[in-house]
């Protein structure tokens, strides 16, 4: 098939551009490289530098009638959307209409969509959430994501465009961005590695669900060929705090730093964990790398990538 991959310079999207790749499959990648970096773009790919609000992306979609549309290119600095709500809307919100107006005027058969599990649930009611759970996103982030869902439901409902969103939950592992405000484990390893203070932001206690890329990955190749709209968790239904994230990177690391902290961030959630029980009933996918492993290959990656 031919695949458009949105954000494919970036650290999710470009792994999952890979697998399309090894699976046969003619790929696109458009990415505006605002976060997203060139060394991190598949050869065998055709790289397009854009962004998505574009208008002159009619033109490649006319021109290359692509089959599916995988789109992870966002906005997705939580602090950012707070501060600049008009920002965050623009590009993950009009930028996603943009695509997906000419994905229906140009065939395509299929729109997968990169959401979170975390922003759009806000604070849970219930522990882990499943896709049933209230949606009381407390960002404009989240506000975003929720939207483009609610626009999906309306394109297939009005033009019958097939869609998956899958809800990712804290996504870590080789190639994520230690500089951005996303991805917790990115910046201490970077930061512990260049014996440079790691500092937990207030007292290390709040949790997240981490599910490294290489089982999002397998997520992405399992409903690629799901003609049916649906929408899924991906995440492990562990909870890990930030305390034992930094002990486990420390020892991973060898470093023996010790443990400081500050201020909270403000509005962060406490905990957020997530199931992905109706993905596994369905396409019997599971996270198959435990939290340790993961680490140890992230580590390794920027081990690499500092010498």
């Amino acid at each position: 098939m031919k695949i458009l991959v949105t954000g494919g310079a970036g650290f999710i999207a470009s792994h999952i551009a890979d697998a399309f790749i090894n699976e046969g499959h003619e790929v696109f990648i458009l990415d505006n490289l605002s976060t997203g970096f060139e060394k991190n773009i598949n050869p065998k790919a055709k790289f397009i530098k854009a962004d998505i609000c574009d208008k002159q992306l009619t033109d490649l979609f006319e021109k290359e009638k692509f089959d599916v549309v995988n789109h992870h290119a966002a906005q997705m600095d939580v602090r950012r959307s707070v501060a600049d709500p008009a920002f965050d809307a623009d590009t993950n919100i009009i930028g996603t209409i943009n695509l997906l107006q000419n994905s229906i005027k140009t065939g395509v058969k299929k729109f997968m969509f990169a959401s979170t599990g975390g922003a759009v649930y806000g604070e849970q009611n219930y522990f882990p959430a499943d896709e049933l759970h209230p949606t009381s996103p407390l960002s404009p982030y989240g506000i975003s994501k929720l939207a483009v869902e609610k626009y999906l439901f309306f394109y297939n409902a009005q033009y019958g465009l097939n869609y998956t969103v899958l809800r990712y939950a804290n996504i870590y592992g080789p190639r994520q961005n230690p500089f951005g405000e996303a991805g917790v484990i990115a910046i201490f390893t970077s930061k512990l590695l260049k014996g440079e203070q790691a500092i937990i932001n207030g007292s290390g206690k709040q949790t997240r669900d981490y599910v490294f890329v290489g089982d999002v990955v397998k997520a992405n190749l399992l409903t690629l060929y799901d003609y049916k709209s649906d929408t899924f968790n991906i995440g492990t239904g562990k909870e890990t705090d930030v305390n034992t994230l930094f002990n486990e990177l420390n020892k991973i690391t060898g470093k023996g730093q010790e443990e400081k902290h500050g201020p909270a961030a403000p509005g962060e959630q406490m905990r957020s964990v997530i199931t992905s029980e109706k993905l596994f009933k369905k396409f019997n996918w599971k996270p198959d790398t435990e939290l340790h492993n993961g680490l140890q290959k992230t580590v390794q990656f920027f081990k690499e990538q500092i010498k």
